[in-house]
């Protein structure tokens, strides 16, 4: 397969502009590896792993998968009781890993620490105006997420022709462009909105090396477009997940108990 070069893939030393992003659960040793060998830049998920000791056994596992480059995703959510985001990065500057992503909150302070230890870090940001405080805080890249994006979109609900435009226009830095991409024709039409690139995350989860159910990757690749479905709208923690009777029940008791009302009803059962 032929090179497709860009400011991306010549800084992180990978030969295709696709990152596989992080998501829990799925982005571990195996399939960033798989990603990485076939020129795509890898990531595991840090917060998968429950401690940041069993993430230095997952980056150690992956380094005898491939000895190309991947990265590790730490994603900074809204939590009772945060993790320790400082002991998981003092892991990945000991494992010398070459690319972070870092979303969610505010990463200013993550940010700082990873490029003093080198480290090339990738934000992941819903909106402009968090794509600019990334910057400032000294983020390499942006990856732009778009309303179509699984995962936390937002709830601005900006789709990606609009939001990348803008990215191009406004941003003053370079980017990729992430949500609802899965094939070829796509990456050319981010290409051409300004994007060095593109980040997938449910695409790679119907891979062979995905670690889930052979049922669930069928049930993604049988999907309509329109089976997916929008939770926790009214936490300001907006989400998008597969549509299914679950999700459906969900979406109802939100609807009857917004909020903190929701959370209550689910703990009582």
């Amino acid at each position: 397969m032929p090179k497709l070069e860009t400011p991306f893939t010549r800084l992180v030393g990978i030969e295709h502009p696709v990152m596989q992003g992080g998501m829990h659960h799925v982005g571990l040793a195996p399939l960033a590896a798989a990603v990485s060998n076939a020129g795509g830049l890898g990531c595991i998920t840090a917060l998968t792993l429950p401690t940041p000791e069993l993430l230095r056994e997952e980056i150690r596992k992956c380094k005898k998968l491939t000895s190309k480059p991947f990265g590790v995703n730490i994603t900074l959510l809204p939590a009772l009781t945060p993790p320790n985001y400082d002991a998981y990065v003092d892991v990945i500057i000991d494992e010398k890993i070459k690319v972070v992503e870092t979303a969610g909150n505010n990463p200013g302070k993550f940010i700082k620490r990873c490029k003093d230890a080198g480290i090339i870090v990738i934000h992941k940001c819903v909106t402009i105006r968090h794509a600019k405080t990334a910057v400032k805080a000294g983020a390499d890249y942006l990856s732009i997420d778009g309303f179509e994006c699984a995962g936390h979109p937002g709830s601005e609900d900006v789709g990606n022709m609009v939001l990348l435009a803008m990215a191009c226009r406004d941003l003053g830095a370079p980017f990729l462009a992430s949500g609802g991409i899965g094939t070829g024709i796509q990456l050319a039409a981010c290409l051409a909105l300004g994007a060095d690139g593109v980040n997938m995350g449910t695409r790679f989860m119907a891979t062979v090396e995905a670690p889930i159910h052979h049922k669930i990757k069928q049930a993604l690749v049988d999907a309509e477009v329109t089976q997916t479905t929008l939770v926790l709208r009214s936490f300001n923690n907006t989400e998008r997940v597969f549509l299914n009777a679950t999700s459906k029940q969900a979406t109802e008791e939100e609807k009857l108990k917004p909020g903190g009302a929701l959370v209550v009803s689910l703990r009582l059962g």
